[in-house]
């Protein structure tokens, strides 16, 4: 499964930045960054960003990144401490403080489009696997995680329809409980809570998924949800595949849109936000920057370009109003599909 999970991994980097660079033939090319881990394992960075300039660019992106990374080495003891609450069968001892051999694939991908009808998009699927530090061929426990997620500035009910509907499609191939379950659990993930709203219109979230019974999915059958390692990987194949069909149509209906400097400005107001939520929320950010080893600047390529933050900003107070409709649905999260 390392093998064949690293394979796929590469393979869709490769499928997305090839769609990304056709659709803006004149727009520069994704720089490509192969980097090594002294730890153990490799990375590819595959960025997306126009270089400094006071005039005003043209390109249908703003930043993007779409990272890979295949990375071996030793959990300490705190990481191990905070998996045992979904593995159980990971050992851990206080006292004996042991550091558990570890491998890790990935992709992970953020793309932040210029114009501010074009929503950012994010996704992540990955593979991890624990095993005996006195028997490397001894598995301790493994998983799969990731999903997608969507955050417009402006709300569009098509859009958010289409990318709904897509990942749903994908999910219902390998089991019904699948999207309403991990559908749920990205709107509960991707919110931030001093802000009170979530990060976009959601998606899709999952973790832990193994062939043991979860706790997102306690009554599903055989028929519901995937349950071997390898029907797992087959789900995980099928909605990293549908990425693509789920954003890619959204973006060219979107890229060219007449736009206003007031519509700028509420976009990097809600720039503002995703940073917020990136370094203070979330688990993978904070996973590998306690890593040993970590790579800060693959870590950190989902932050976009520009941002901004405003000491008790009027935009969006009024409910009517363009900006005040989209935070009613991050307030109040909605079923897309019926």
């Amino acid at each position: 499964m390392r093998d064949l999970f690293a394979e796929y991994v590469q393979n869709l980097q490769n499928t997305v930045v090839t769609a990304f660079e056709d659709l803006d033939p004149n727009a520069p090319p994704f720089f490509r960054d192969r980097w090594d881990r002294p730890e153990g394992g490799y990375g590819i960075s595959s960025v997306f960003s126009t270089p400094f300039s006071t005039t005003p660019a043209t390109t249908v992106l703003e930043k993007a990144g779409v990272n890979i990374s295949v990375v071996h080495g030793t959990l300490p003891p705190a990481a191990v401490k905070q998996m045992r609450a979904d593995h159980a069968s990971l050992p851990y001892d206080p006292d004996k403080q042991e550091h558990l051999p570890f491998f890790a694939a990935g992709l992970s991908l953020v793309i932040h489009p210029r114009n501010p009808h074009a929503p950012t998009v994010h996704t992540n699927y990955r593979f991890f696997e624990v095993t005996d530090p006195e028997d490397k061929y001894k598995v301790l426990a493994w998983w799969f995680g990731g999903g997608a997620d969507l955050t417009p500035s402006f709300l569009y009910e098509d859009d958010a329809q289409h990318f709904h509907s897509t990942l749903k499609s994908a999910c219902d191939v390998h089991g019904v409980a699948l999207y309403p379950s991990f559908k749920a659990w990205c709107d509960e993930y991707f919110f931030i809570p001093h802000r009170g709203e979530a990060r976009g219109i959601g998606g899709l979230f999952f973790d832990d998924l193994c062939d043991a019974p979860h706790k997102r999915l306690p009554n599903a059958t055989h028929e519901a949800r995937p349950w071997t390692q390898e029907e797992i990987f087959k789900f995980v194949r099928t909605a990293g595949d549908a990425f693509l069909p789920s954003y890619l149509p959204i973006l060219q209906r979107r890229a060219h849109v007449p736009s206003t400097d007031a519509q700028r400005r509420w976009q990097l107001l809600r720039r503002g936000r995703y940073v917020e939520f990136n370094l203070v929320h979330d688990r993978g950010t904070k996973f590998g920057l306690m890593t040993p080893g970590a790579r800060i600047e693959s870590i950190l390529m989902s932050l976009p370009e520009v941002a901004r933050w405003e000491y008790r900003s009027e935009v969006g107070a009024d409910a009517e109003s363009d900006e005040g409709k989209l935070l009613e649905v991050l307030r109040k999260p909605r079923a897309w599909l019926e």
